[in-house]
């Protein structure tokens, strides 16, 4: 009697630890889904947009000389003062997933973050921004050969009225920025510190700069236009680099004077990447499931807050005469001509706290030409609802397990017996 007794008890665990298994299997595959195979699932489906490559070019030539370039930005890392530990957590780990999944799947020869790295950097003293920067640095690890640049926002080193020098330096020394940078790789030149530059020499093409698409990042936050001390500087570099631009694209036989002693760059048009977009009254004209919300759309713009003042952006027209600009600040989606004929895309946030549907800008990109794809993330909604049905799963099978739910069959048996009954 005891022995059956003690069966029935070793039978019972058994079956016990069997459904416990069960439901812990059921629980690590929602994790492993959710939080690393969804990556790659949704961003699998990005490719490459192709780019018309001149003829004259040897086939061998031409392939090197398209820059497979990622845009992204307003990833808005929370920091000390405002970030809850639950929702630094989950959206810091959704921005590093999608961002190693990218690299991973996609291999970018560059990365341009247009800004709004840090939420909390024009506030930041120097731990709370030596945190962020490890925290950043770790999410935003990449290949050697893959390199990663940053325009600075904002909310970096402050509105124009909370920026200074020191919070420009300190942005500067980590990201390696300046305004009026110019960037060429491939046949688009990057002034690199020299320990970066001994790194990637294994990776660049030997194509000649001379022969590269050009990328001029700006500090968009300095166009004010009052003659403060940073942004006189950042408007003088501009000023200068245009100079040299101007001089690179034009005939050999203008300006000889004029442009004797200056250093020949990429006779291309430059892309221009920077935080703020150049004035556009709203955002009525942008379309796009990854747009402003309707009732948003309509509320007009502010200048030298929401977007470039009017003077601003005309200086860069005509400084720069750019065929492309790329930026970011508002969040949502946009596309806009300028003068007519030159596209500016806004890029949207990248992190879940700031859209539900973030994305990054793809481009295949030459000294004559690019085009461009946008890649999409998982949407939150769609994985906090993969989550609610599993734990409703999870609960119906505990409850019919402990045998406090009734299966659906048993309760339509019973109602036929009672209408037998009857």
């Amino acid at each position: 009697m005891r022995s059956n007794l003690g069966m029935m008890k070793i039978l019972h665990l058994k079956k016990r630890g069997c459904f416990l298994l069960k439901l812990l299997c059921l629980v690590v595959l929602v994790l492993i889904f959710c939080e690393f195979l969804v990556y790659y699932v949704v961003i699998f489906q990005c490719h490459w947009p192709e780019v018309k490559i001149e003829a004259h070019r040897s086939s061998k030539q031409s392939s090197a000389s398209v820059l497979k370039a990622m845009f992204l930005s307003d990833t808005h890392m929370l920091g000390e003062i405002k970030g809850h530990w639950l929702d630094k957590l989950r959206r810091e780990w959704q921005m590093e997933r999608a961002f190693q999944t990218a690299l991973s799947l996609l291999e970018p020869d560059i990365v341009f973050i247009l800004g709004d790295v840090f939420d909390e950097g024009k506030w930041s003293f120097s731990e709370a921004w030596a945190d962020d920067v490890r925290r950043f640095q770790k999410m935003f690890r990449h290949p050697v050969c893959t390199e990663l640049m940053v325009v600075v926002g904002n909310h970096d080193i402050g509105f124009h009225y909370e920026m200074t020098t020191y919070k420009l330096k300190r942005f500067a020394k980590v990201f390696n920025f300046t305004s009026g940078k110019l960037i060429t790789r491939k046949g688009v030149k990057v002034h690199l510190s020299p320990r970066m530059s001994g790194d990637l020499n294994s990776c660049l093409s030997p194509i000649p700069s001379l022969f590269s698409p050009s990328f001029v990042m700006v500090n968009s936050v300095a166009l004010e236009g009052d003659g403060c001390t940073v942004c006189s500087r950042a408007e003088a570099k501009l000023m200068k680099l245009s100079h040299k631009l101007n001089c690179s694209q034009q005939e050999q036989n203008h300006s000889k004077k004029r442009c004797s002693d200056v250093e020949q760059l990429p006779a291309s048009e430059p892309i221009l990447l920077q935080h703020y977009p150049l004035y556009r009254r709203n955002d009525a004209e942008c379309a796009g499931e990854d747009s402003a919300l309707p009732e948003e759309k309509n509320i007009p713009f502010k200048e030298k807050y929401d977007v470039l003042s009017r003077e601003a952006s005309q200086k860069l027209l005509w400084w720069f005469h750019p065929r492309l600009i790329l930026s970011g600040h508002t969040h949502s989606a946009c596309e806009v001509l300028h003068n007519g004929k030159i596209p500016e895309i806004s890029v949207p946030s990248f992190s879940w706290r700031n859209r539900n549907n973030p994305s990054f800008i793809m481009g295949s990109i030459t000294p004559t030409d690019f085009s461009l794809y946008k890649c999409f993330l998982p949407l939150e909604s769609r994985v906090v609802t993969i989550y609610c049905i599993a734990g409703a799963l999870l609960g119906v099978l505990i409850l019919a397990h402990l045998q406090l739910l009734n299966p659906p069959f048993y309760f339509a048996q019973h109602l036929i017996r009672k209408h037998k009954a009857v």
